[in-house]
């Protein structure tokens, strides 16, 4: 990573300008800064580690003259807020533009071409390109170039993005045409558990007319997107239970109930053969879109035909519908499942437990313990007795199925009006640039109904990294043609009026 990092920053010293785009000198410095981020562990829950993104992009942010400086907790133990200003004189308005600094957990030997946090440099995907040395950078950076290292593009980007477009304003006279603020948080990947008591405690700080969320994917045909809003969701893990210890299969098999294929079976209860969730009253609560909202699903391209020769999908859920449409109802997805071990580490038992994590996606309408109570409710339909603790043997005995239902606290959708001002600018803005998706929600989730509720301002969500980013994943990773219009994109809305 150090010797790719020196590299570039030889490069951004020597290389010369193309008239029209970005020098391979500003290309070069770019990649170099945003390599030495990338070195940087994020992950969320290492709180040491977390603190040292914070300082170190503290000082990225003094380095540019913006006034930055740590939001802290009451008790200084959360993940501080990174914040900078630019403020102008005479300004009409106040938007803040948000991205994180965290990560997601890594596996280490899962990552293909590179340790997490050692970022590569590839001359294309993994399976058509190749690691880049000194001598391949001579000729110029290319725009499938792609980075490979944990936050690549989820969500250091955003970061880099940001602070990228503020160089671009500086070196070319500007300044945004709005008084700029800059929030930048350490635990969205998380559940961003302290986000509310920080945005409390720093309101008068944070005060604006707007927030601008730059993170997640263009769309899959290719423009940026902006979406309006995002998904709420909440997680739940769902254990079923068999006999108090692991039997042999061969003696109790066809006897002793197995909790793998109870789980399985009351799994498949909760959605049809399309993919619609059967669980009574799931869809109830969703408040409808609006004509507007409509009109803009309907303008988006439809990615679908791609998307399944690229995952190598012989059919997906929906009864036809099209992924634009689906991502704007709630979802249930199974995270994972376990029971017992398997491949070479299987043994012939009957195991204890099974488990599951149940991932449920919500949209405008839905209550996250509602909703769980909707899944709880269709378990006990199922003849399941549900706990929220460890069953007692009694228990075990007096009931023929049996099941532990956790759950965490989630947090609800979020959704501006696509005849927002803050909308009609944002979208004027970026089509001037080039085509953009405009989509009343994004498929994933963040918690921005804070926001709204703690600061009574209206956010949007500007995605602009390739859709094919890993993000979350092993072997994450960023296009640099769509780093470059990304910066362009971030820095247009810098000066939008």
């Amino acid at each position: 990573m150090r010797r790719l990092a020196a590299f570039l920053f030889l490069l951004a010293a020597t290389a010369t300008a193309h008239a029209g785009q970005p020098s391979e000198r500003e290309k070069g410095a770019i990649l170099a800064e945003f390599v030495q981020l990338l070195g940087i562990p994020n992950v969320a829950t290492d709180r040491e580690d977390i603190r040292r993104n914070a300082d170190h992009i503290v000082g990225m942010m003094e380095a540019r003259g913006l006034s930055s400086r740590l939001l802290e907790s009451a008790d200084g133990k959360a993940p501080p807020l990174i914040y900078g200003e630019w403020l102008v004189p005479g300004a009409k308005r106040t938007l803040i533009l948000y991205a994180h600094y965290d990560g997601q957990a890594v596996t280490p030997e899962d990552w293909t071409v590179t340790e997490p946090f050692s970022p590569k440099l590839l001359s294309n995907q993994l399976d058509r390109g190749k690691t880049l040395e000194a001598q391949d950078m001579l000729g110029g950076i290319g725009d499938d170039w792609r980075i490979y290292g944990r936050s690549a593009s989820d969500d250091k980007a955003g970061v880099m993005a940001i602070l990228a477009a503020v160089d671009q304003l500086k070196a070319a006279g500007e300044r945004p045409a709005f008084n700029l603020k800059i929030v930048l948080e350490g635990e969205e990947e998380q559940g961003s558990p302290n986000l509310q008591a920080l945005l409390r405690l720093h309101k008068q700080t944070l005060a604006s007319d707007g927030w601008v969320i730059i993170d997640g994917p263009a769309h899959q045909s290719g423009p940026p997107q902006l979406t309006l809003g995002v998904r709420g969701d909440v997680n739940v893990d769902v254990t079923v239970y068999g006999p108090a210890r692991a039997l042999h299969s061969g003696h109790y098999g066809n006897w002793a109930p197995n909790p793998a294929m109870m789980l399985a079976e009351l799994l498949a209860t909760m959605k049809d053969e399309t993919g619609r969730v059967t669980i009574a009253g799931f869809y109830d609560d969703v408040v409808p879109l609006t004509p507007g909202e409509r009109a803009a699903i309907a303008a988006v391209p439809t990615p679908d035909a791609q998307l399944r020769r690229e995952l190598g999908l012989g059919w997906t859920e929906g009864k036809g519908a099209k992924l634009t449409e689906l991502i704007q109802f709630p979802s249930l997805n199974v995270n994972g499942i376990r029971s017992a071990d398997v491949g070479d580490k299987a043994r012939n038992v009957i195991p204890t437990v099974a488990q599951a994590t149940l991932d449920l996606r919500l949209v405008l309408g839905n209550d996250p313990t509602r909703q769980i109570d909707k899944v709880v409710r269709h378990i006990r339909a199922q003849g399941y007795e549900v706990f929220d603790r460890e069953p007692t043997m009694e228990e075990r005995l007096r009931f023929p199925k049996v099941a532990k239902v956790t759950r965490e606290p989630g947090y609800p959708a979020e959704r501006t009006r696509i005849d927002h001002p803050l909308v009609r600018d944002l979208t004027r803005t970026l089509k001037a640039e080039g085509d953009l998706v405009v989509l009343p929600s994004l498929g994933g989730s963040l918690p921005l109904y804070l926001i709204r509720q703690e600061l009574g301002a209206p956010t949007v969500v500007l995605g602009l990294w390739n859709h094919d980013n890993n993000q979350h994943a092993e072997d994450e990773n960023i296009r640099l043609g769509h780093l470059w219009k990304g910066i362009a994109a971030v820095a247009a809305v810098m000066r939008m009026r």
